[in-house]
């Protein structure tokens, strides 16, 4: 079964799944974070150390990359609540997205899209930091309210979540490259099933406060991603990078760290104003999967068509 295949597959499965029994994927909630690590374990073993040498020559995409994600981000996520006349609670909880870091699962899709994954690694990390200050400013900024960002627990946590699984992938791609070698072909399959499971995880923990979501909710938390991930991609063409740096940067920008959004608006606010970012955490990763199934196919169509015409 092809990429293409197997992860909308997969994904409709553990849905379907989770939406049946909730309860069995709720008492799952535990294995969120190791499936993370395991993920960007096997993303850190297509991954070499020159990789991210090379970002570096690149530093103005990942500066333009942070601007997107904390000017325009928020700015969408406000523009986006006001003109639906979204409640409160709902507006604080789309204000909480728009001010947050980019999140693991934009690299995991940028790696499923065959895009610069260290590029994106290395515009999470950047984004992540920048947040720890910039949260609570564009927080106050927009909402009038201060909000306390956890920055250790939040450095710690992406460096047991990114960094050392990637490290760790890395060093076993570099001390047994022909075993790696053999099992890189089955590394996206396993990635798509990792990242379906969590999806499913993520559904029945917040099916609850699905109850109330309507329609112009869901729409501003579809046009809030969609918006970003165009943002990123015209953005990243105008510069004059070529597609692959745009597709990443395109999913750098849109994809959000929901996760800590919502928990810093059950911390701070309320329930309700977590809703948004639950939601924007299954449409985000859904979005981010028909992006990169769009881009592998436009890799493979355009591969055929050259190896047809060098036969001619």
């Amino acid at each position: 079964m092809g990429a293409l295949v197997g992860f909308p597959l997969w994904l409709l499965l553990s849905l379907g799944a989770a939406l049946y029994f909730p309860d069995s994927f709720r008492e799952l909630k535990s294995w969120i974070l190791p499936l993370l690590m395991w993920i960007m374990l096997m993303m850190g073993m297509t991954l070499r150390w020159q990789d991210f040498v090379a970002v570096w020559q690149r530093k103005n995409l990942v500066l333009f990359g942070v601007v997107l994600q904390f000017v325009f981000m928020p700015l969408f996520a406000w523009m986006l609540a006001i003109l639906g006349q979204l409640p409160t609670e709902w507006l604080i909880g789309m204000i909480l997205v728009g001010v947050t870091a980019g999140g693991t699962a934009s690299n995991v899709v940028t790696y499923l899209a065959k895009g610069d994954l260290a590029l994106s690694v290395s515009m999470t990390l950047v984004s992540t930091l920048a947040a720890t200050f910039l949260m609570p400013i564009l927080t106050w900024v927009y909402l009038q309210e201060s909000l306390e960002v956890p920055v250790i627990p939040m450095l710690l946590t992406l460096v047991q979540l990114i960094f050392l699984p990637l490290a760790a992938g890395m060093l076993l791609a570099h001390f047994f490259r022909n075993a790696v070698q053999y099992s890189v072909v089955w590394l996206p399959h396993l990635a798509q099933f990792a990242i379906a499971l969590i999806v499913g995880i993520v559904v029945a923990l917040n099916m609850d406060r699905f109850s109330d979501v309507g329609m112009v909710l869901i729409m501003a938390v579809v046009l809030h991603n969609a918006l970003g991930m165009l943002a990123g991609y015209l953005g990243a063409r105008f510069m004059g990078y070529g597609s692959v740096a745009a597709r990443t940067l395109a999913i750098e920008v849109a994809m959000q760290n929901s996760a800590l959004s919502v928990a810093l608006a059950i911390k701070y606010f309320s329930a309700m104003a977590a809703v948004p970012a639950a939601l924007f955490s299954i449409w985000h990763n859904l979005s981010g999967m028909l992006f990169a199934a769009y881009w592998r196919l436009r890799d493979k169509t355009e591969h055929l068509e050259k190896t047809k015409s060098c036969k001619r």
